[in-house]
């Protein structure tokens, strides 16, 4: 089983698909052609599952870093004998610059060695194992390299060094000197395709230089935030960039499944599709970090998705394929350990079908938020966005699972009624941009119905807060939004006394925040949630407490890797990183907290809290 530390690996992406490299530069993980297709090498949740290792030989030290504002990654090695550098990038279309990142993108990655001082023995491993393990292909000699076919898997491996094949892969042993650059690269294609291409060393230079232009040119024309924490925000909108999957604009979760909220645990569950909330989340956070002007395919992307649920008179689903699929129906894989031997493996997610009313509300706000990406938009979206909020005052009454995907009864959630509160508020600001005038009269009596209940209803007494669910005493992070939103203003005494329960009693020692501590049906304890620590921080500077937003910001902060990449979670007893990896979640909250921080700051310089 895997038991390499979740905060060793780095993030590649082609804005398709994603890969994660380890410190001990080994690809453990590779889902071709889409985030959501089955592994190529999939190491990280079992040993037998597949990799592809460029390591020297013998003693060595290590550092790395994203080069420049890019998602390509450099590894340096020093060895007693010399240096050796490794540039790893996921391949980017050929010229593809700005807004088109991900357009034309192969399905390739690139791995280019470069030896700068001395000499460097290096190992290479490379042992591919398509579907999730479940399939070792065989691996042939071809013009240009290697040939892996297996399943419905086709890869070129481009190499001019000679490999050893045994059952385990193919492995090759070579010793660069001062100056000598070698470059591999891996092609996949499905059998029923045009075969894989193998590459030239001078094409495996070039691509590579052009992914790192690609990126380069995204981020000069994105990343325009200054302020607190620049290079944090900046490197989580190139995250959150890194997670979107180009022909559709679907955002995903995160690009791994199963890695566990709780070490050696159960609670395994697969992140590699859209959630509404999550991508609507994300389109607002790249608002701040860079500039989301890839909103407008979005939307489109949930007409298309979604638009025949509501018409029809269903429940919004809460998430779907990256190609905007609705059946992720979930199953486990019982042949693959884990990662530390956390199991199930799950594939799909079982959430799919549940009720979730707060979509409507994400949904409705990140519309809000870039109403500028609206204007022209297609009058079936229009029409889309107005049916969300129509749902949403239809249905916010009605109990759910939650915003925490609670696989219980439903409940009266708080959050729930919130950001259906959320959907005809906002639905009455686009009024005007969906051409629903008519219906502000009635979005207007039920947005006041809706914020009665939730004063009547959501306020706990006993906890001296607005709690989890209505009649309950357990406290919910998520009652912080109440304040983020705009439902309460911060200060408002019931809000303050909230924000106060929950930094003193759903708390670690060391600050962090837990999402709730009630029962939920699963076994084992998570961590605390850092996306929660984010939504403190943010609730305090809009409170005016700007100094204890910043403290608490910087404890949640404190857990970004040295890539400024961030999980789910964070152990409880060990501060490990856990959870599926990098969590957009997370990256959000960051994201929305620093801006915050900036705003409330700047305001008390002008004296506006006074």
């Amino acid at each position: 089983m895997s038991s390499e530390p979740i905060a060793d690996y780095a993030l590649l992406s082609d804005c398709r698909s994603a890969a994660l490299v380890s410190t001990a530069g080994s690809v453990d993980w590779l889902c071709f052609p889409r985030f959501d297709s089955p592994s190529v090498f999939g190491r990280l949740l079992g040993q037998d599952a597949g990799f592809w290792s460029i390591l020297p030989a013998g003693e060595y030290s290590s550092s790395r870093r994203y080069l420049g504002a890019t998602m390509v990654l450099q590894t340096v090695y020093n060895t007693p004998a010399g240096s050796l550098t490794v540039t790893d990038a996921l391949m980017l279309g050929d010229g593809q610059r700005g807004h088109d990142l991900g357009a034309q993108a192969p399905g390739a990655l690139l791995r280019q060695l470069a030896c700068t001082e001395g000499t460097v023995d290096v190992d290479v491993m490379f042992a591919p194992r398509p579907e999730y393990g479940l399939v070792t292909p065989l691996l042939y000699n071809a013009d240009g390299g290697l040939l892996a076919r297996g399943g419905a898997d086709v890869m070129a491996f481009s190499t001019t060094v000679p490999f050893e094949f045994s059952g385990d892969g193919a492995h090759a042993t070579l010793t660069l000197g001062a100056g000598e650059v070698l470059g591999f690269a891996l092609h996949h294609r499905h059998s029923w395709q045009d075969g894989p291409i193998f590459w030239t060393q001078p094409e495996i230079t070039r691509r590579l230089a052009d992914t790192l232009q690609g990126w380069i040119s995204w981020s000069g024309m994105h990343q325009n935030y200054h302020g607190p924490w620049e290079d944090l925000v900046a490197a989580s909108g190139r995250i959150l960039q890194a997670l979107s999957y180009y022909p559709t604009g679907a955002i995903v979760a995160a690009p791994t499944t199963s890695l566990p909220e709780v070490a050696g645990g159960t609670r395994n569950w697969d992140y590699r599709y859209t959630w509404i909330r999550d991508a609507s989340m994300t389109l607002q956070a790249l608002w701040v970090a860079a500039c989301p002007d890839e909103a407008g395919k979005f939307f489109r992307f949930m007409a298309s998705a979604a638009g025949s649920q509501l018409a029809g008179g269903a429940d919004l689903q809460i998430m779907y394929g990256v190609g905007g699929e609705w059946d992720l129906s979930e199953r486990e894989l019982p042949r693959l350990p884990g990662w530390g031997g956390s199991s199930p493996v799950r594939v799909g997610n079982g959430a799919w079908n549940q009720r979730q009313l707060d979509v409507y509300g994400e949904l409705l706000d990140a519309a809000a938020t870039l109403p500028q990406f609206l204007a022209d938009m297609e009058p079936e979206t229009r029409r889309f966005l107005a049916a969300a909020a129509d749902a949403a005052a239809a249905r916010w009454q009605s109990p759910d699972q939650g915003i925490w995907e609670v696989r219980g009864p439903p409940r009266h959630y708080l959050h729930s009624k919130l950001m259906c509160w959320v959907a005809v508020d906002r639905a009455i600001r686009l009024a005007d941009v969906l051409h629903a005038a008519g219906r502000v009269p009635y979005w207007t009596r039920v947005r006041a119905r809706i914020a009665d209940s939730i004063r009547t209803n959501g306020w706990s007494a006993a906890a001296n807060a607005y709690t989890q669910a209505y009649g309950s005493e357990e406290l919910d992070a998520s009652a912080l939004m109440l304040a983020i939103v705009g439902f309460l203003p911060a200060d408002d005494p019931g809000m303050l006394a909230t924000i106060e329960a929950i930094e003193d009693r759903l708390t670690d020692s060391r600050g962090l925040v837990y999402r709730y501590l009630g029962e939920d049906g699963f076994p084992g304890e998570e961590g605390t949630f850092l996306l929660c620590t984010f939504w403190l921080a943010q609730a305090l500077a809009l409170a005016g407490n700007t100094h204890r937003a910043r403290i608490v910001f910087e404890r949640a902060a404190g857990f970004a890797t040295d890539l400024g990449l961030m999980a789910e979670q964070v152990a409880r007893d060990s501060g490990e990183l856990l959870g599926n990896f990098p969590q957009a979640f997370s990256h959000i909250g960051l994201v929305n907290a620093a801006w915050a921080i900036d705003t409330a700051e700047r305001k008390s310089r002008r004296g506006e809290w006074q």
